[in-house]
């Protein structure tokens, strides 16, 4: 079983690769460049998904056609390879640590990157763009509390242990680190991000994508 990983620079495909490293799962780089103008991926990637986007991972297990299966967006491929792992990094046992498991899974693209994309987008429009943006920074601000607030009290998203929630949490908290006003003042947020960018893992995992921004 190898799955090939259709990996963007400087995107959410990262946190596929160190979800792969640390798993143990084999694994092979296709790498691709932003447009440097518009920064969007390349329209190869439309051959291998029709949205054009990454990440997508192909696995060389059979479809019933017979074809390799594709797996896009994020979220859907990381609980795609815990399932392929016997729930390795999946949800905890404990009831309440799986309810945050969970929730993490779920909130990081579909609350907290939201309006980080949006500050990033109205940033790069001239004139007008940045006066808008700042008037987003204050819901970023109030998430930004709010995974404070979490961390504060243990070590990983899901509880006691680290799980694929913590990787899928990775990409929006490096972006706010980048570029959102993520800094010392909230301490636990940033010391987790440290947790995370020691694991020997994460670190093969930059390695086998090559240079990535938010690292």
């Amino acid at each position: 079983m190898t799955i090939i990983v259709h990996h963007l620079e400087n995107s959410r495909s990262q946190r596929v690769l160190w979800m792969l490293e640390e798993l143990g799962m084999p694994y092979t780089v296709k790498r691709y460049e932003r447009d440097r103008r518009t920064m969007l991926a390349p329209p190869e990637l439309r051959r291998v998904h029709p949205l054009g986007k990454s990440p997508v991972i192909e696995d060389d297990e059979e479809t019933a056609g017979g074809a390799p299966r594709v797996i896009a967006e994020t979220g859907a491929i990381v609980e795609y390879l815990v399932d392929k792992a016997d729930g390795q990094l999946g949800a905890p046992s404990r009831r309440e640590e799986a309810l945050a498991y969970r929730f993490w899974l779920h909130y990081a693209e579909g609350s907290m990157m939201p309006p980080l994309l949006l500050k990033l987008v109205l940033g790069r429009i001239p004139l007008m763009g940045k006066p808008a943006a700042k008037k987003i920074q204050p819901m970023v601000d109030r998430h930004l509390d709010y995974v404070e607030s979490e961390l504060a009290s243990r070590p990983w998203f899901a509880g006691e242990t680290f799980t694929a929630a913590d990787v899928m949490m990775s990409f929006p908290l490096e972006a706010a680190r980048n570029r959102a006003g993520l800094d010392a003042g909230r301490p636990a947020t940033v010391a987790w991000l440290e947790r995370i960018h020691a694991r020997p893992a994460y670190q093969r995992a930059l390695e086998a994508g090559g240079p990535y921004a938010y690292a």
